[in-house]
């Protein structure tokens, strides 16, 4: 949180249980939840933002730790960037854990919040690309205690959203045991940020591979194709085996998938990429190829 106080802020509730919140957002339709604030109270700092009202989260302790359920991790949408870097969480979810650390200076890791970063989707969310490589499931608190399950890829994508009183109680990801991989490159647009990035998880008992990309667009880019191509090449029989040809042929697909040519002009020919994107491409593809060899390694 900012030290800044919102001038504009009629009221601040402080609900201690997930139902208290949903409440507290029904009676008050005007009001902003706020967990660790690091978007929120930027936006509220520049003038962007003058929220009615408050309802913060910071003391439902219900959200702020997991819990296993039939073969999945269900994580409290209050776990901090901080607490999900640490190495018991990194056994449980490597790839969330390594996207955890990464997501910036120790200040934001400390604050930031799991549900933060999904709540807000901005596209260079580091642990975005990550839960949509997992296919988590977000579960979802409504008003007169309803829960419903919304795949995560559903929210990022705009095919579902929160309804008015709706918070983002827990996340569902399920335990594949077996290697995961978050890499990310970044460039000078602030600390730590994005430019593009790579989650990728080994399915062992489905022999699949998934990928997804977060940074370049919207929300995170699943290169299916790609994923299932690659899939049939590996020896799963035979410590996942892969000829070393496969790894770049792999990254070449993913970036060509997330970042294609330029539709053709009228004479049938496809203008050139601009520079900067063809930079950006080879950086998918470098980051996908070094992905895939980490997690077979």
């Amino acid at each position: 949180m900012s030290t800044h106080a919102p001038q504009a802020a009629q009221a601040v509730t402080l609900p201690t249980t997930l139902d208290e919140a949903v409440a507290a957002l029904t009676a008050m339709p005007a009001a902003v939840p706020v967990a660790g604030g690091t978007d929120l109270m930027a936006a509220v700092n520049s003038g962007q933002l003058r929220p009615a009202a408050l309802v913060g989260l910071g003391k439902i302790s219900e959200i702020r730790g997991w819990q296993y359920l039939d073969g999945h991790a269900l994580l409290g949408a209050g776990l901090t960037h901080a607490r999900m870097g640490r190495p018991d969480f990194a056994a449980l979810i490597p790839a969330l854990a390594a996207a955890a650390r990464a997501a910036g200076p120790p200040h934001i890791r400390n604050a930031g919040t799991l549900g933060g970063n999904i709540a807000s989707a901005a596209p260079t969310g580091d642990a975005l690309p990550v839960l949509a490589a997992l296919e988590a499931t977000l579960i979802v608190a409504g008003p007169g205690g309803a829960r419903r399950e919304v795949p995560v890829s559903h929210l990022l994508a705009g095919m579902d959203v929160l309804r008015p009183g709706e918070l983002i109680g827990y996340v569902r990801v399920p335990l594949l045991h077996a290697p995961q991989v978050f890499l990310k490159a970044t460039g000078r647009t602030g600390p730590g940020r994005a430019v593009a990035s790579v989650a990728l998880v080994l399915d062992p008992a489905r022999r699949g591979v998934r990928c997804a990309v977060g940074a370049i667009a919207p929300m995170p880019l699943r290169p299916l194709d790609a994923e299932q191509w690659v899939a049939q090449l590996i020896d799963w029989d035979n410590n996942r085996a892969i000829v070393p040809e496969a790894l770049s042929a792999f990254g070449e697909y993913v970036a060509a998938a997330c970042i294609p040519d330029a539709a053709p002009g009228e004479d049938g020919t496809a203008p050139p990429l601009p520079p900067a994107v063809l930079h950006l491409r080879r950086t998918v593809a470098a980051l996908a190829r070094r992905a895939l060899g980490r997690a077979l390694s």
